[in-house]
């Protein structure tokens, strides 16, 4: 006697599984990595960052970072740069969030501070250090603080005032503040920047650290700046709202911060509430890149890789991540829990309906709201009856 077969049913690609962090689900593994649009005005979001972050939303993004966000305004690289340092910018923060939410997607912000890197002008000026000729222009110079009187390796790059230990605790009361600020704007994930040469980093990394006090020294002492602004986050986020911290896993000349500094961190953050650690590289001597690490498609996963196995942190990948099926088999082999894209979806911000149609997605093209949608099975199915005729 002959039994139908029962075929199994064909499971959605992972990248298209939704994923659960403490109290918040997103619809799939796809993150919109924070990006600088240098549009800001006074620190504060215009229409361009609803347009902006509202696109990826309706375009099916699981995650929507908005951008690297300055908790303090003299921790803006450029007069142009985004912040949450005043109440005043909550509202127009609060348009965005509420708008992300509404098409689907989670939003989300970076928290951080420029440090030695601020006071520059935009990117497609090199981000030339301000100096005081600029204040024809409108731009102001301001004075940079950091872990240690040690300039950036950037031409022309003032020395900046290395933080009292009075001052540190105000800056990080400023992320605490900020903190605060994103919860009552919306947003549901909040990363501390700890990477890309920026002031967290300069603590971190013993080429810009030379202090000799509680915050540098010898590995312990150099984390406790980050350490103490993710205590001071958590006293303030919300507890079923995911934490993710940007670490830059290698950088420095011959290894000055290696990945085994970087698990060590990791495993510290960890136990204080940090829920995602998203590995980036570079940044410490300059642009954000280093010699150490080749830039080869997923350059970075195999920091997430280790980082997610030896500390129990979900992970996410990013860097030269642009093809589905390289984002699936990340994320099916282990190494990281989340896939963040940015200049690919600056080219193509329609990459996960793509993605979707590529990993062979059943109804591929409901990753997108039904305005979309609706027309474009229309179009499939006058393509189909063409193609029969």
């Amino acid at each position: 006697m002959s039994y139908p077969v029962s075929k199994p049913e064909r499971k959605a690609p992972l990248l298209f599984e939704p994923i659960t962090l403490r109290g918040v689900t997103a619809r799939n593994r796809i993150v919109v990595s924070p990006m600088c649009q240098f549009s800001s005005v006074d620190g504060g979001p215009t229409d361009w960052h609803l347009v902006n972050s509202g696109k990826y939303a309706i375009a099916g993004a699981g995650v929507v970072f908005t951008e690297e966000t300055a908790v303090e305004a003299r921790g803006r690289k450029t007069h142009e740069c985004a912040g949450l340092y005043s109440n005043s910018h909550i509202a127009g923060y609060r348009r965005i969030t509420e708008f992300v939410r509404a098409r689907g997607a989670v939003p989300a912000i970076q928290l951080g501070h420029a440090g030695r890197k601020a006071s520059c002008d935009s990117p497609w000026n090199l981000f030339r250090p301000l100096i005081e000729s600029d204040l024809a222009r409108g731009l102001a110079p301001w004075t940079c603080v950091s872990a240690s009187a040690v300039p950036a390796p950037r031409e022309g790059s003032p020395v900046p005032v290395a933080l009292s230990v009075s001052e540190i605790g105000a800056v990080i009361g400023s992320w605490r503040e900020a903190a605060r600020r994103s919860v009552d704007a919306g947003f549901d994930i909040c990363e501390i920047h700890g990477a890309h040469g920026y002031l967290m980093h300069q603590f971190l990394s013993p080429l810009a650290n030379r202090r000799t006090d509680a915050y540098g020294g010898d590995l312990r002492g150099r984390m406790r700046f980050a350490l103490e602004v993710v205590e001071a986050v958590r006293t303030v986020w919300p507890h079923d709202r995911p934490l993710f911290f940007r670490v830059s896993a290698m950088d420095g000349p011959g290894g000055m911060w290696s990945l085994e500094d970087t698990v060590e961190l990791s495993r510290e953050l960890v136990q204080r509430g940090v829920d995602v650690i998203t590995c980036s590289s570079g940044g410490i001597g300059g642009p954000m890149s280093t010699e150490v690490v080749p830039r080869v498609p997923g350059y970075h996963v195999p920091y997430c890789e280790r980082v997610r196995r030896e500390t129990g942190a979900r992970t996410c990948a990013v860097g030269l991540i642009t093809e589905p099926h390289h984002a699936e088999q990340i994320l099916q082999s282990g190494q990281a829990d989340l896939i963040a894209l940015a200049r690919e979806l600056l080219y193509d911000p329609h990459w996960p309906v793509h993605a979707a149609n590529a990993l062979g997605l059943p109804g591929y093209l409901d990753v997108l709201p039904r305005e979309f949608s609706w027309w474009l099975k229309r179009r499939e199915q006058l393509r189909t009856l063409t193609a029969d005729q």
